[in-house]
């Protein structure tokens, strides 16, 4: 009987660890996610944005890049930056009587 129970205390303690492992693995994912580059086309589809439209925010400045022989990459997180910095709330409009 005492084996059983401190089998079941064992097996208790991995179930937890391997919790423990899953959480830290899911934040680490989220988190590299953060940092994925992406290349200007991927950004040209995503914002629906022409090619000089993306050529002018990295000329403003406004959007950062990183050049490798000549192709443009982005960080997912300045693009979610860029795009939370313009973000406007509309007021609701009132409706007609």
């Amino acid at each position: 009987m005492i084996e059983i129970m401190q089998m079941l205390h064992s097996l208790s303690d991995q179930v937890k660890l391997i919790q423990t492992y899953l959480r830290s693995s899911h934040k680490s994912e989220l988190e590299r996610f953060k940092e994925t580059w992406i290349d200007g086309q991927d950004v040209m589809l995503a914002l629906h944005i022409s090619k000089r439209t993306l050529q002018s925010l990295r000329d403003s400045e406004t959007l950062p890049y990183s050049r490798i022989n000549g192709k443009f990459y982005y960080k997912v997180a300045d693009i979610e930056k860029l795009l939370n910095s313009n973000y406007t709330h509309s007021k609701p409009q009132e409706s007609w009587k």
